[in-house]
């Protein structure tokens, strides 16, 4: 029978982006969709350290292998979406990390959407130029 694997998840969700993280004990690579962070990204290190902030702000860095599978939205909606899954899997790791991810600001899901368009307009509040005549 296959030895079971430690590992914590938690789902993290932004814009439209919506990414299965999972932590398991091992020296720090990263690999999304199957790809390393690197060609996965491409040469975006801004994206890297926004999204190893809950990692740096806990002291586990090195401690963990993240594996990451995301879907929808654009490159940075999929690296906030990473970031919220991250926070969110390293709470099933340790509880106690909650008062200091929650006042970074790691836990709270960024509600903010794309506005539907409304008919009658051109986009979701672009309306036709107003003429008297």
């Amino acid at each position: 029978m296959a030895e079971k694997i430690e590992q914590y998840s938690g789902t993290g969700r932004r814009k439209c982006a919506v990414a299965r993280v999972y932590l398991r004990p091992g020296k720090g690579r990263f690999i999304v969709n199957r790809q390393e962070f690197k060609s996965y990204f491409g040469d975006r290190p801004e994206l890297e350290t926004y999204i190893r902030q809950p990692l740096k702000e806990t002291q586990n860095l090195t401690k963990f292998d993240i594996i990451v599978n995301v879907q929808g939205g654009g490159p940075n909606g999929q690296a906030g979406a990473i970031r919220h899954g991250i926070a969110r899997a390293l709470l099933t790791f340790n509880e106690g990390t909650r008062p200091l991810l929650k006042k970074s600001g790691f836990l709270t899901r960024d509600s903010r959407i794309k506005e539907r368009r409304k008919y009658g307009l051109h986009k979701a509040r672009k309306a036709s130029q107003f003429s008297k005549r």
